[in-house]
């Protein structure tokens, strides 16, 4: 009942950060939703970066699972992948930024899961782990200003990601792996 317990708790709080931001996902919103007193949240997490932790390893989980269907039979990876990072960003803002804007707490992480949710974008650059990195840098620089209204009015988002793909992709043909 414990790890049901927790499964609901992750989803409430997801539910909560979805709808409302990091501001909204507090222990008492949490609780209030589950129905359950906010004191009691402890006996299944330790405290809201427990909590933090579980939501970060939940967009892991659910980009890998996207990620590797997006460069399934892709003639594309690169752009498959990018297509598939940016839609999932920009439909989980929220999520994404828990995710992204602060230090990753890897050791916190269930075993292998950032490596899982790595291994298609290092596959997709030929095994380049500079190539790899420099593309979810792009990545997540253009969604980043995306997310932040930052592209100027009539900015066309979608020539500067094939721009940045495109790049990537002669960058891929031209290099060779490297760690």
């Amino acid at each position: 009942m414990a790890e049901g317990r927790r499964v609901e708790i992750v989803a409430a709080a997801r539910e909560i950060l979805e709808a409302e931001g990091s501001s909204a996902l507090t222990m008492r919103a949490i609780a209030e939703r589950v129905g359950i007193r906010a004191p009691s949240l402890y006996k299944h997490f330790p405290d809201k970066a427990a909590l933090e932790v579980a939501l970060v390893a939940v967009g892991l989980a659910e980009t890998a699972e996207i990620f590797e269907e997006a460069i399934r039979n892709a003639g594309d990876p690169v752009g498959a992948l990018a297509r598939a990072y940016r839609a999932w960003a920009l439909g989980h803002p929220h999520l994404y930024r828990l995710m992204n804007d602060q230090p990753l707490p890897r050791e916190r992480l269930p075993e292998g899961l950032e490596a899982r949710a790595a291994q298609p974008l290092i596959g997709a650059t030929g095994g380049d782990l500079a190539m790899a990195r420099a593309t979810w840098g792009l990545a997540h620089g253009l969604t980043s200003l995306e997310l932040a209204s930052r592209f100027p009015a009539g900015a066309d988002v979608d020539a500067a990601w094939a721009a940045g793909t495109a790049a990537i992709a002669v960058g891929i043909g031209r290099r060779t792996p490297s760690s």
